[in-house]
């Protein structure tokens, strides 16, 4: 006990993270071996949260309170709780006052500390008893000092944990429950763990309490409301992989777990990611489980109790400040997480400079994990991480140039400071601190040529994407030269577009942009520096020779003409209109400044014409959409227009590409509705006539495209129809037609256009598809299109008038590939389409002749004879003879076969096949062969044959069976005996399979006896040994054997289910009746009236009883005598109606289970004679009963209906096997008896 206590008090020492071993200091030894020998071990320790009093709970149930600055002995509890149990765990409240404790018996009771007349006294209240639920964990609500004034405080919250359930309660101001949560199904052996800390989420900071039992922790965020009431939420859980036996808070967002293999797992709350995982085996950790069980007053706890007990570590574990103390069997460690420094320090000392300037900007931006020693708001933390990196950088640039090889290669010592100086300037720009960047750490690598070139060159990518603007002009001056003297004058025009211009010597930069024709980077130089747009375009026309190299500046800077800057950004608002009509003006000139006597007129726009045309006037056509309201920006429209036609029409330099750029242009901006450029009618025709001209075969296809674009930018108009249609049928400009025949829907003339054009004559098949098939063309329409194509089918070798094929066979590929497209099965079939749905030919279906179908299968025997059957399945307009000759002209015997049996001519069929069958089969067996057919060739002809008798079979009679089946048995046996014994052939296992499989097929149409009897007769199997066909009777002999023993099983079932059925049967109708009453149910007299009158007693197996007459007045029967059919007239619905129906299956419905009594009665002392029995009217009765009784088939009938179809098949022909579907069973019709 003395050695527990002294471990407890460690919370008297001053924390360190080293063990805490026998040479620390020893401040207070509290009791003696005598208490310990009468109070037993010390099995609970707590402290009050100031530190002046010590809670002892003992193993036999006791309690003492001690002054820790004294070591005196205040109070010794020994009536708090029922005697007997140990104290499992003692905890202090917020209150020094007030104290709970919890027994062994898993009871949990308030204790109150008073002092009344200078007594110090101790009352007890129990808040939980161990009869309703064993208590093994409490946790009360601490908080700091700074949350003292939290109004959750006042509650006083314990969390309680029983075997079964989590408990919340408050002490203050009175005793409530305020949340109630059940474990559902745990190990019973695992640990319930309780732990609180305050969360800040929402800018509020509340309590939430961490439960766990096993493998699952859930957080529970307690919040109070403005009513006063608690409530607590579920906030999201946490699966893991292990059972946990210790759950501590280090701080808000970082848990420490210990599983039960006694490793620690450090986890991020909010993330759930495992931060590091330490085994702690070495500590040799106490556990509680000899007080769980109550060692000390004789074990008696219960089982549940004792086995959580085994796990049990409570009061071995203890945090504090973000340290947690534990206790093993010889020291005390303390685990604690390092601060941020420290962690930051830690990799410093390693020398790994960029994982510390990483850790540290994670600290800096709050997404770091397990943080400690962080305190403020973010400002203040921000500041403090920010300064501590920038003494990271120091550190990080001094060791760079420390460490710098004095000698050696230069690409050495520049992947030396490529390892430091990026990551430098990386976190000087993150950290907004430019000027250390360009003041300290410039000036720091200034002093190495290397470095401060590797410097420079790392401000490139930070300025390209707009990170970085201002730069000191000495170091941009730097910068600029250190990329000039490395050639890299491409990254420096890049960089100065970039630049903020006030950062640039400007006498500098243009110096250097005339001297390496950096234009880009100039005209950004004149543009902002000194709004300047003219000037740039005026010397680069003096200086650049030719023009043309300098196009892509000039083209470029024209987009000031859109309100643009060149090349990056927008112009100043108030300064694009003068910038405009300042262009216009230079591009209207007709002369340079400098002009030669052989100058062209208006050379600036003839340069940028003659660089981009396209370019150039989609520049143009912006800049008219701008000035739609401007009047003097109308009159330059059309002055630019009238240069541009002038320069373009006049000059013949100019492409045709060009040319029709031009017009099309103005094509565009005449067919605006509010349009005001004029342009003469007779400029369009002669583009047209330079376009068209048959004269000039060179750029035919740029030509086509041009004016194709002409007219779909709305040129049209500017053309007659007619006359446009011939100069493009004279130019072979099949495009442009096929443009206005689709204006006019003439598309078969559009079918022309595309056999006509040698580029795009196979895309006529897709074209036609496309009108036949796309919904939007009337029928007329596509009937002129399929008219079209029939005539150009049946020309054959002319696709249109007047023009030959050429080469002997490009007619009948084409024709091919027409017919194939149309009639052949496919994705996109047209014609048959309409075969397949069954749609009548109208006109908007077209109609294919059979000699179109013909020719198609005559082609596809030529081309793809591997199709013609799948196509012969769905084709069906042509005719049978000349398609038989057809296929028998190209030797294609399959499809002969077919369509011989698709006539009726099944032997003819049967003969073909059979001859394919035998060719194949000779070529199998020949010795030497040079290419042998394969067993699978066989096989394909065989199954296709043995299909064909079997689809035919069913029809033939049996003379015209064996005219099928035998010749084929005796074409797979004819190999087999040119083979002899001696000498079989090698593949005379796989020809007695395939043989096998013939006589299976042959069973079913063949009877037995007649097969052996032929096979017997043949005069090579009728002498000598039958071993050559032992093999083939032996099998047809096990297929016997199955079928007999087959029919042998199925009789027996059946047997026993009709004796199942007979034996209910006769139950039925031997059970006797109980009437109900003795009296008639319809007259409401007894039985036995008048005397004189003879009357039949009826009485239904539902009890009521009935006179006949009385019956026979309600007509209640149907038939006349004995053989009269009686039906209960109050339990058969048909009397509501009035009448009973005369339908027969309603009078089914209806049959009664009647035992007919007849008895006359005495007339003059005379005995009554018995009525004969009615058997049939019984026998009705009884089946009714059993039908009722048993609805539907019986239980063994209903699994054997295959089987009666199979032996009603073996008893008409025994010799025969079944073959296609049985049929259908009929259940003989149920009826149902009364109600």
């Amino acid at each position: 006990g003395l050695h527990s206590l002294l471990a407890g008090t460690v919370f008297a020492f001053q924390p360190s993270p080293e063990k805490y071993r026998g040479n620390q200091a020893l401040r207070l030894c509290l009791g003696n071996t005598s208490v310990g020998g009468q109070y037993g071990a010390i099995s609970a320790l707590s402290i009050n949260h100031d530190c002046s009093r010590l809670l002892c709970g003992f193993a036999k149930g006791q309690m003492t309170m001690w002054d820790l600055a004294s070591g005196k002995l205040l109070r010794s509890i020994t009536d708090a709780h029922p005697p007997g149990t140990a104290i499992l765990h003692i905890k202090f409240t917020d209150d020094p006052t007030l104290a709970i404790c919890n027994d062994s018996g898993g009871s949990v009771f308030e204790l109150t500390f008073k002092r009344v007349m200078g007594v110090r006294t101790c009352e007890s209240r129990c808040l939980f008893s161990g009869s309703k639920g064993e208590v093994c964990c409490i946790e009360p609500l601490h908080s700091k000092a700074e949350l003292k004034d939290h109004p959750i405080t006042q509650f006083s919250l314990l969390a309680m944990a029983s075997l079964t359930k989590i408990l919340v309660i408050g002490l203050k101001p009175s005793l409530k429950v305020w949340m109630t949560f059940p474990y559902g199904r745990m190990d019973p052996s695992s640990v319930p763990l309780l732990a609180w800390h305050f969360v800040a989420a929402n800018n509020y900071v509340n309590p939430t309490l961490a439960f766990c039992r096993g493998d699952v922790v859930h957080f529970l965020l307690v919040k109070r409301d403005e009513s006063g009431a608690i409530h607590v939420t579920k906030q999201k859980h946490l699966h893991l992989y292990y059972d946990l036996i210790n759950f501590t808070w280090i701080n808000s967002r970082t848990i420490v777990l210990l599983d039960s293999v006694e490793k620690l797992h450090v986890i991020d709350r909010l993330t759930q990611e495992e931060l590091e995982t330490v085994e702690i085996s070495e500590v040799q950790l106490v556990y509680n489980s000899s007080h769980f069980k109550s060692l000390a007053t004789g074990g008696n706890v219960s089982q549940a109790l004792a086995l959580v007990g085994e796990k049990a570590c409570y009061q071995s574990i203890s945090s504090y400040g973000g340290q947690i103390f534990y206790l093993g069997t010889k020291s005390v460690y303390v685990m604690t997480l390092r601060n941020w420094r420290e962690r930051v320090d830690h990799l410093l000392k390693q020398e790994c400079l960029t994982e510390a300037l990483s850790l540290a900007w994670s600290f800096h931006e709050g997404k770091a994990k397990a943080v400690v020693g962080l305190s403020g708001d973010a400002s203040k933390r921000k500041a403090v991480v920010a300064d501590r990196m920038v003494e990271i950088l120091f550190h990080c640039a001094d060791r760079a140039l420390k460490k710098c090889p004095d000698q050696g290669k230069i690409q050495v010592m520049e992947q030396h400071f490529q390892d430091t100086v990026p990551v430098i300037v990386d976190y000087c720009l993150r950290l907004e601190r430019r000027d250390l960047l360009f003041s300290q750490m410039y000036d720091r690598f200034s002093e190495n040529s290397v470095a401060k070139g590797v410097f420079l060159e790392c401000l490139e990518p930070y300025i390209l994407s707009d990170q970085l603007v201002g730069i000191t002009a000495q170091v941009m001056k730097d910068l600029l030269v250190h990329f000039q003297d490395k050639k890299l004058m491409e990254n420096v025009e890049t960089l100065i577009v970039h630049m903020d211009i006030t950062s640039l010597d400007i006498q500098q930069v243009v110096l250097m942009c005339w001297e390496n024709r950096l234009y880009d980077a100039m005209i950004y130089v004149y543009n902002r520096g000194m709004n300047e747009f003219i000037s740039p375009m005026e010397k680069l026309f003096k200086v650049i020779a030719p023009p043309l190299s300098a196009g892509k500046s000039l083209t470029g800077k024209y987009c000031c003409l859109a309100g643009r800057a060149y090349p990056l950004g927008d112009i100043p608002e108030d300064l694009v209109p003068l910038v405009k009509n300042q262009v216009f003006e230079f591009l209207i000139r007709l002369h340079s400044a400098e002009a030669s006597s052989e100058e062209e007129i208006y050379p600036y726009i003839c340069t940028l014409l003659h660089f981009d045309t396209r370019e150039f006037l989609n520049v143009l056509a912006l800049t008219f959409e701008d000035f739609k309201n401007d009047k003097q920006a109308l009159e330059y429209q059309q002055r630019i227009v009238d240069i541009l036609l002038k320069v373009m029409v006049e000059n013949s330099d100019f492409t045709p590409s060009q040319v029709g750029c031009l017009f099309t242009f103005l094509a565009r901006q005449l067919a605006k509705p509010d349009n005001t450029l004029f342009v003469n009618r007779t400029l369009f025709d002669q583009v047209l006539e330079f376009l068209c001209s048959p004269d000039d075969d060179s750029r035919h296809s740029e030509r086509q495209q041009v004016l194709l674009e002409l007219l779909q930018a709305g040129g049209i108009v500017q053309f007659e129809e007619s006359r446009l249609i011939r100069m493009a049928e004279r130019a072979e400009f099949y495009q442009i037609c096929e443009f206005m025949y689709e204006r006019e829907h003439q598309y078969d003339k559009i079918i022309d256009c595309y056999l006509r054009d040698p580029l795009r004559k196979e895309d006529v098949f897709n074209y036609i598809h496309n009108i036949l098939s796309i919904p939007g063309h009337s029928p007329e329409e596509k009937q002129s299109v399929w008219q079209k194509a029939m005539e150009h089918i049946e020309k054959g070798g002319h696709l249109a008038p007047g023009m030959a094929l050429g080469p002997a066979k490009q007619g009948p590929l084409l024709q091919a590939a027409f017919l194939f497209f149309f009639l052949k099965p496919s994705p996109f079939p047209v014609a048959l389409l309409f075969f397949r749905e069954g749609v009548s030919m109208t006109q908007e279906s077209p109609q294919v002749a059979p000699c179109i179908t013909e020719q198609f299968i005559e082609l596809l025997c030529q081309y793809s004879p591997h199709e013609v059957i799948d196509t012969l399945q769905v084709l069906e307009s042509y005719r049978l003879e000349e398609t038989i000759q057809i296929t028998q002209k190209y030797q294609l015997l399959e499809v002969c076969a077919y369509l011989l049996e698709k006539k009726g001519d099944v032997h003819g069929a049967f003969l073909i096949m059979l001859q394919r069958l035998q060719s194949k089969l000779q070529e199998f067996t020949k010795e030497n062969a040079k290419e042998e057919p394969s067993l699978k060739d066989v096989e394909v002809i065989l199954v296709e044959t043995i299909a064909l008798c079997q689809r035919n079979s069913h029809s033939l009679n049996q003379q015209q069976r064996e005219a099928l089946w035998f010749p084929l048995l005796e074409a797979m046996m004819a190999p087999q005996k040119l083979s002899g014994s001696s000498a079989p052939h090698r593949h005379a296992e796989s020809l007695k399979s395939l043989t096998m499989q013939v006589l299976n097929s042959m069973a079913a149409f063949i009877a037995l006896p007649s097969i052996l009897q032929r096979i017997l007769q043949d005069p090579v199997y009728g002498r000598g040994q039958l071993g050559e066909i032992q093999g083939l009777i032996l099998g047809m002999l096990d297929t016997f054997s199955y079928e007999q023993t087959l029919l042998e099983t199925t009789t027996s079932l059946l047997n026993h289910d009709l004796h199942w059925s007979l034996c209910n049967l006769r139950a039925s109708v031997t059970r006797g009746l109980n009437p109900k009453q003795d009296y008639c149910c319809i007259c409401l007299q007894q039985y036995k009236r008048r005397q004189e009158v003879a009357d039949d007693i009826i009485v239904f197996s539902c009890g009521h009883l009935y006179h006949s007459l009385c019956l026979l007045n309600k007509e209640c029967s149907v038939g006349t005598g004995r053989q009269a059919r009686w039906t209960c007239y109050r339990c058969n619905s048909s009397h509501k109606a009035g009448k009973l129906s005369e339908n027969a299956s309603e009078r089914r419905k209806g049959q009664l289970s009647q035992a007919q009594v007849r008895a006359s009665r005495c007339q003059e002392g005379r005995p009554p004679t018995p009525s004969e029995p009615g058997l049939d009217p019984q026998q009705m009765q009884a089946f009714d009963h059993l039908c009722r009784l048993y609805r539907g088939t019986s239980r063994v009938t209903s699994r054997f209906l295959f089987c009666f179809s199979l032996i009603s098949a073996l008893l008409r022909d025994p010799w025969s096997s079944v073959s296609g579907p049985f049929p259908a069973q009929t259940a003989p019709q149920q009826s149902e008896g009364p109600p």
